[in-house]
């Protein structure tokens, strides 16, 4: 088990699975921009992390996943267009390690989910919630526009309609309405949701780590309107020339859990 921490983002990995927290519980894990610099030095590193199989972000405290961004601080770093467009660049570069990541992303949304938590969580490959959370992104009451990538990642996720839903009325959804309009993929009791949670990471990460990886970037593909090239229509087949491929198969006919080595 290895632990690393640096004030506004911890991180943990035990085996395969590894957990990032946003820590900063006392404003509701609200981002600064110091947090979203270490956030995206994290996700970095764990992307080049060959062991691993899965990264669950979450937030400290259980009160909230991530209470969006720190307004306070916005009159000395965000008051302009241009510290904006300075400010985004540690967000972007964040938000695109988390949806390029080579390993499953998981988001567990405690509480509050709100502005810049949720356009993080819209990164994310899966994401599970407790009952008690809370989905917003209420900019519209401060003047602010949401960034392209941001935008991006919401529409992708849940369509233009529940996208401008959140933007233009600012309301806050209930963890049951953001269910049913695809912001989330499962609800949990909240005393269940932690064990749910690592339970769903557990199951991903005893799958075979080369297919999770080539589904992520396929699925990811499956969106691009461009027609397949040969090439990409041959790749999933490329799966069963590995070594893991024949493990699964032998493990499947001996009725025994599989040992795969992500080769």
């Amino acid at each position: 088990m290895t632990n690393v921490s640096n004030q506004s983002v911890l991180l943990k990995v035990e085996g395969t699975i590894a957990t990032v927290t946003l820590n900063r519980p006392e404003k509701l894990n609200a981002f600064n921009l110091a947090m979203w610099q270490r956030l995206g030095d994290v996700m970095e590193e764990l992307g080049l992390h060959n062991g691993l199989r899965c990264v669950v972000i979450r937030g400290a405290g259980g009160r909230a996943f991530a209470a969006g961004a720190d307004i306070a601080e916005f009159e000395q770093v965000r008051f302009s267009s241009k510290q904006a467009a300075d400010y985004a660049k540690p967000m972007d570069r964040a938000a695109e390690a988390i949806r390029n990541c080579p390993h499953p992303t998981l988001a567990f949304i405690e509480g509050a989910c709100m502005g810049g938590g949720l356009e993080l969580a819209a990164q994310c490959d899966l994401r599970i919630a407790n009952k008690s959370a809370k989905f917003g992104i209420p900019i519209n009451r401060i003047g602010n526009v949401l960034p392209y990538p941001a935008m991006l990642a919401l529409v992708d996720l849940v369509g233009r309609s529940v996208t401008l839903e959140l933007l233009l009325e600012g309301r806050i959804f209930t963890a049951e309405e953001a269910y049913t309009k695809g912001l989330v993929g499962r609800l949990v009791d909240d005393v269940d949701a932690e064990d749910e949670v690592y339970a769903s990471a557990k199951r991903i990460a005893e799958g075979a780590p080369l297919v999770a990886r080539w589904h992520k970037k396929n699925a990811t593909r499956a969106l691009d309107p461009t027609p397949l090239s040969a090439e990409e229509y041959a790749q999933p087949f490329l799966c069963c020339d590995t070594e893991d491929y024949k493990e699964g198969i032998r493990a499947f006919l001996d009725k025994r859990r599989p040992n795969f080595k992500g080769r």
